[in-house]
């Protein structure tokens, strides 16, 4: 069976139709080359007898792009092969375009990656109205460039202009948008239409072509040689390389294919784009960032880490305790996608207030068009604010979300227990207190778990569910379905302080306050941290969270030590935390000082006396020292966790820390960032951190044993 169905009409317009044998989706592997390469050659041999030709597919997805598999094993070694390979491709879509006759694309779903190219190949491109389907070029996000002619195709369609912010950012189009930009000509309503309006179109227009063909044709706005558009090429590199920080090299491979191939002439161009396209596959950032943001992420939200034996299932009316910024982005996440939602606080004003969160969420949608009045208000009809603890009856879960003390924590779920049913679930939003020791104020450990949401909820996927020592299988498969059903991201992790996190996100704050107290400029710190791909410094997170929460924390877990009979060690970071709060009065951003000061008019700086309450000359940290601190010793945790078992695996530990925490996302997350460093490497680096800085940088054993071993995470 091909993956390519040839029909002709009567009235002699042939009807390819994608299928790819044995897949749910039509893919650009060596079926779909070797089935194109017969229909090109086919089409070419009967082309007299043909007056048109309609491209669409059998799947309910247009195309799904490359084949990534096949990306991840190309190496410098086989790179001559992959580059021929991607130009065959590329002559077959060429060889399309260019016999003679209208080709149409009815597009009937998702249409991204390589399925975007086959559509731009066409001349013209009718498409399935559904606010689902996305239409686009995401390929930066992966760590590549469109490799089929996408980079080409758009800037001779739109200008270098309007092109390259679609492709710099991956932005994926609705058909609505599409259809605005020129980049789809119709529009239908039902599937049954596409193909019938492709062909109308095909007998309305028989000598089309495409634009870049035609004689005379100029590229939209000017090609680089115009004063306006050299003048946006002068800057635009400066720009890219302020938001790359040099660590993606995708975006300005993309500028570079864009702007050499708007010089020449279209085959050209297609060549220059496939050279760029073949040191980006062969390039370890693009692996990374394949191998985790899609394997590893597929694998998460296939089911990986839930628990089997339990059937798929949701939930349908969630109460949420505590309706501050946590409490109401939560409230808003599941309203959002269709639950109920019952936002419980001590006074019926503060719940009226969590609620008009979401309100000031649904009115900035439905100012820029993506939510009707209507559909604003169903979702804001969905959430009930209330001061009464009885109204949680009926609730299938209910989610803690009030401030990190545990006489408080315990007083609520005692309290919301009594007013659900055995068989509903309790979540505690905590971000470092253990799950196991919250549990004990249940009457129900077994339906206790934790679920921890990231702020600002509606922008961070992320959700990390914690299982306690008496937590059901049960439980965290129900907790599982519950993160698919909001859209978030869930990892799995096992109860400790800070969870995963939490505990490493811990350390990239502590390096960064222990480097001011070591006499590191702030300024050197900041930058340190953005060069190497973290989208904040450690001081402006710290300002963020507040000092004065990170000093609640450490004080908490230097109780619980103690209770425990444990030693409790502490970080070189807490005297440097401790002489803001205390002597200096610096609490964090909500108080309009901590490391920064927080002008009420004009842009947030750094506190200018830190040169002299913490500064030396005699620091001795270098840019480099200063780098791979903040990353190692995130990555180091990492590994701690691991061995501890509080990751169960690495494909968690890579999509929380990333997702998470900030975690680079070139690297590919934390435990990526080992694997393409190299563990033997990595090794002799963190000995190195060690000897000049302290014992926190101790390789764990587990990274020592994989070391030996010649072994990756």
């Amino acid at each position: 069976m091909t993956a390519i169905r040839f029909e002709k009409d009567s009235d002699n317009i042939v009807t390819l139709t994608m299928d790819m044998p044995g897949q749910s989706a039509n893919v650009m592997n060596a079926d779909y080359r070797a089935a194109m390469t017969a229909t090109v050659e086919r089409l070419q041999k009967e082309i007299d007898s043909i007056s048109g030709i309609v491209l669409t597919s059998a799947k309910s997805t247009f195309f799904a792009g490359g084949d990534l598999n096949e990306l991840v094993a190309v190496t410098p070694d086989n790179a001559a092969g992959f580059f021929a390979m991607v130009e065959t491709i590329k002559g077959q879509l060429r060889t399309l375009e260019t016999l003679s006759v209208p080709v149409a694309a009815a597009i009937n779903g998702a249409a991204l990656g390589g399925g975007w190219e086959i559509a731009l190949a066409c001349h013209h491109r009718v498409c399935l109205d559904s606010p689902k389907l996305k239409l686009g070029l995401p390929e930066v996000k992966l760590g590549l460039l469109p490799g089929g002619g996408g980079v080409v195709r758009t800037v001779r369609l739109l200008g270098l202009e309007k092109a390259l912010p679609l492709l710099l950012e991956g932005k994926e189009l609705r058909p609505a948008e599409a259809l605005d930009m020129g980049l789809v000509h119709e529009l239908v309503a039902e599937p049954g239409q596409l193909v019938e309006q492709a062909k109308a179109w095909v007998r309305a227009n028989p000598g089309a072509s495409q634009p870049w063909d035609e004689k005379g044709h100029r590229i939209p706005g000017g090609d680089p040689s115009h004063p306006r558009v050299a003048q946006m090429l002068a800057v635009a590199p400066a720009m890219l390389r302020q938001k790359t920080r040099g660590c993606y090299p995708a975006p300005e491979a993309i500028l570079a294919a864009a702007a050499e191939g708007a010089q020449v002439s279209f085959d050209a161009a297609l060549r220059i784009e496939s050279r760029w396209f073949t040191r980006l596959a062969t390039g370890q950032v693009a692996k990374n960032m394949i191998g985790t943001f899609w394997f590893q992420l597929n694998e998460i939200k296939a089911g990986g880490s839930r628990p089997e034996g339990f059937p798929q299932g949701g939930f349908s009316r969630v109460g949420v305790l505590g309706a501050g910024m946590m409490g109401s982005g939560i409230a808003w996440a599941c309203a959002s996608r269709g639950l109920d939602v019952v936002l419980k606080d001590v006074s019926a004003e503060a719940a009226a207030k969590g609620k008009s969160y979401s309100e000031k969420l649904l009115a900035k949608q439905v100012s820029r068009g993506r939510r009707t009045e209507a559909d604003s208000q169903a979702v804001l009809d969905r959430i009930l604010a209330t001061d009464q603890v009885i109204d949680l009856a009926g609730c299938d879960l209910v989610i803690e979300a009030v401030f990190e003390d545990r006489k408080l924590k315990a007083q609520v779920t005692e309290e919301s227990e009594a007013q659900i049913d055995d068989t509903a679930v309790f979540a505690s939003n905590t971000s470092t207190l253990p799950i196991t020791s919250l549990a004990k104020a249940s009457r129900r450990p077994q339906h206790f778990i934790g679920l921890h949401f990231f702020s600002p909820v509606d922008k961070m996927q992320l959700v990390e569910i914690i299982k306690g020592e008496q937590t059901s299988a049960e439980t965290l498969a129900r907790a599982f379905d519950f993160v698919l059903q909001i859209a978030k991201i869930p990892i799995v992790v096992n109860d400790s302080r800070g969870f995963f996190t939490s505990r490493v996100f811990g350390t990239f704050v502590n390096e960064g306050a222990a480097m001011i107290g070591e006499g590191v400029p702030a300024p050197l710190i900041e930058q340190a941290a953005l060069q190497a791909g973290m989208p904040v410094g450690p001081l402006t997170i710290t300002d963020e969270v507040s000092l004065t929460l990170i000093t609640h924390i450490r004080n908490q877990a230097r109780d619980d030590a103690a209770a425990a009979g444990e030693t409790y060690v502490p970080h070189p970071a807490e005297a440097v935390i401790d002489a803001m709060v205390e002597e200096h009065g610096r609490h964090g951003k909500a108080k309009g000082a901590g490391f920064y000061e927080y002008p009420e008019k004009g842009r947030k700086f750094l506190w200018p006396e830190l040169a002299t309450r913490f500064a030396r000359d005699d620091h001795g940290v270098s840019p480099a020292d200063a780098r791979d601190r903040l990353l190692f010793i995130q990555a180091l945790e990492t590994v701690r966790c691991l061995q501890e078992g509080v990751l169960e695996t690495t494909r968690d530990a890579n999509i929380g820390s990333i997702f998470g925490i900030g975690f680079p996302p070139w690297t590919g997350g934390a435990l990526q960032y080992i694997n393409q460093y190299g563990l033997q490497p990595f090794v002799a680096r963190a000995r190195e951190l060690q000897a000049a800085y302290g014992d926190r940088f101790d390789p764990p054993p587990l990274l020592l044993e994989k070391a030996e071993r010649a072994e990756h995470f």
